[in-house]
């Protein structure tokens, strides 16, 4: 199995190949534009590293620190990242014949996401043959938005995609 994370790369120091680059001390300032040789100069007698930041730019953009110290740094933004996203929506599923204290059970789960401001992805999952009978999954996913009206808003229609009918609520602003 694949390694799903992604790989960042950043050149550092001798790997960076521009004649020029924009350079940018530790503390976010600019300093100007330099030749690759001062830049590495600078470095050198600061007792930092080059990384190149912005590699498309024209010149490209490196920045003068600690290279641990920035694989560190972009460590935690992508974890920050991740966090935000993560909460975003929140998922509940169904069959097509679900029996009344469960239907009552997930509603009130829908509910209380959407009273805590998530979105809420209805998942109506048809097993075997009941794919077949497909309009209970309508009327199923029509009796949830008849009861959740005051809470959450339909983003749309429901899509059927594969053995799946799905549709998604946004919370409704008070």
């Amino acid at each position: 199995m694949a390694n799903k994370t992604k790989q960042f790369f950043y050149r550092v120091n001798w790997q960076i190949r521009a004649p020029q680059v924009r350079l940018i001390d530790e503390k976010g300032k600019q300093i100007g534009i330099f030749s690759i040789g001062d830049a590495r100069k600078k470095a050198e007698e600061k007792g930092l590293d080059l990384v190149e930041i912005a590699p498309r730019a024209n010149p490209p953009v490196v920045k003068l620190i600690d290279y641990n110290k920035f694989k560190y740094q972009e460590a935690k933004k992508r974890q920050e990242e991740k966090k935000k996203q993560k909460g975003k929506l929140k998922e509940v599923r169904f069959t097509p014949f679900i029996g009344e204290a469960d239907f009552d059970f997930r509603l009130k789960k829908i509910i209380k996401f959407l009273k805590k401001n998530y979105q809420v992805k209805i998942v109506i999952r048809f097993l075997g043959r009941q794919i077949t009978k497909k309009d209970f999954g309508y009327q199923l996913i029509e009796k949830i938005a008849a009861q959740i009206a005051e809470w959450g808003k339909a983003e749309g229609k429901p899509k059927l995609v594969g053995k799946r009918l799905i549709v998604i609520f946004n919370p409704v602003k008070k």
